[in-house]
């Protein structure tokens, strides 16, 4: 059975991978591999455990995808409202590699605060409408990716690795803040050097000017309503978290419904085909239900091989093959990338006990950059890049050429970076 699953699951990766070169849509080949994995375990285990176990997977599933789902309509319903054509006037630089920069600040900051898939779905969106050179907006995203897994690293709600260290009492708040700020840091500044000497000249001007090939149907002042509506909603959903201990989907789901009846009122009196046009409705209806659908696949075949305890066998391998901490967890960190950071670090928090890495100890702290930063090596290694393939069709060939090398760079500058602030204070 597990030899089955698992050449399964590398096989439906694989397919995945090689997605333009074979023509098959990569959510399809997530769909079939996820399914297919429940089957061979239901088939060769207990099924009333397995049934209960799918039901429990697809909770913490549902969980995410609804986030996610919440989070895309949002966006979608700011963007139909041109809410991102007042940010697009603030940017006035020309210089790509400015733009980079400043794309990359914002997304750094932003997914602290909101969290890295949230803020990759913003600033995605905003991408698309600022760059309209493809292999240009590529690099970009790839860029944002990489810029939002490193900010969500250093706060406890900004990725749910570092999330689930932060509800199980691994981390507090203030320590993973000082500890990782620095790392995260330096895990972004380099591979931003790096892209600095690929990122050339100005943007034409038609990539900066005339972005909204539609005739603008919202005012001047609902653009602006309905821009710092949403922003404040997303900030709102890890406060509403933090007070309630509610998941954060719950907290997302709110918003959007109060954000709905906001845009009901607001244009309540509009002639029907216009209010259609900006309704949430309408946001729905234009939100990408494939990378959502990938996204169950994807999770639903990791889950197989979280609770037929391959995660968990994998994780002691690491730890009796290698000695050093360090080294353990900065293999976990690149292993993320493959099998989804969530039942990685699940697997790990259940592998070592706080008896021997109490609270806040560097174990803990190292844990949450690798398993928060790792993911940005590979497309489909974290929710952020999933997002972001989502929505711009990012091939995974393209992004293992373009961006691996330069989030590895990151990455290990940033643990490297951990070290020597862990050896001079």
């Amino acid at each position: 059975m597990t030899i089955l699953i698992i050449t399964i699951f590398c096989l439906g990766y694989f397919l995945i991978a090689v997605e333009h070169t074979i023509d098959i849509n990569k959510t399809a080949t997530a769909l079939v591999t996820g399914v297919l994995c429940w089957t061979v375990y239901i088939l060769n285990a207990d099924a009333h455990l397995v049934t209960e176990q799918l039901v429990e997977q697809l909770g913490e599933i549902s969980s995410i995808l609804f986030f996610l789902m919440g989070a895309m309509t949002i966006v979608e319903l700011i963007d139909s409202h041109d809410g991102f054509e007042l940010i697009n006037r603030t940017i006035t630089t020309r210089s790509r590699l400015k733009l980079l920069w400043i794309i990359c600040a914002l997304t750094f900051f932003l997914s602290a605060v909101l969290d890295n898939l949230t803020t990759t779905i913003v600033m995605v969106t905003l991408c698309i409408k600022l760059v309209r050179n493809v292999q240009y907006r590529l690099l970009f995203i790839g860029m944002i990716v990489i810029a939002a897994n490193a900010g969500g690293a250093w706060s406890p709600i900004g990725d749910v690795t570092t999330t689930m260290l932060w509800i199980g009492g691994q981390i507090s708040t203030m320590v993973i803040i000082s500890k990782l700020f620095f790392p995260s840091l330096v895990s972004i500044l380099v591979p931003l050097a790096a892209a600095s000497f690929i990122i050339k000249g100005e943007l034409p001007k038609e990539d900066v000017s005339d972005l909204n090939t539609n005739k603008v149907q919202a005012s001047s002042a609902d653009q602006k309503l309905i821009l710092f509506s949403g922003i404040a909603v997303l900030l709102f959903v890890p406060v509403f978290k933090t007070t309630t201990h509610l998941p954060p989907f719950m907290g997302m789901l709110l918003g959007l419904g109060l954000l709905w009846i906001l845009t009901e009122l607001l244009h309540r009196n509009k002639k029907k085909e216009e209010k259609q046009k900006l309704s949430v409705i309408r946001a729905l209806e234009h939100m990408d239900v494939p990378s959502v659908l990938f996204f169950l696949g994807i999770l639903l075949a990791v889950g197989v091989l979280q609770h037929t305890g391959l995660l968990t066998q994998l994780a002691g391998m690491l730890t009796n093959t290698f000695e050093n901490e360090k080294i353990i967890l900065t293999l976990i960190g690149m292993l993320s990338a493959i099998v989804d950071n969530v039942p990685i670090v699940a697997a790990t928090m259940a592998m070592y006990s706080m008896d021997v890495y109490p609270m806040d100890d560097s174990f803990w702290q190292l844990l949450a950059f690798c398993a928060g930063t790792g993911g940005s090596l590979l497309i489909i290694g974290s929710a952020a890049g999933v997002a972001a393939m989502g929505l711009e069709k990012i091939p995974f060939g393209w992004y293992l050429k373009h961006i691996t090398w330069l989030a590895l760079l990151g990455y290990l500058s940033g643990i490297g970076a951990f070290i020597l602030q862990e050896q001079l204070f």
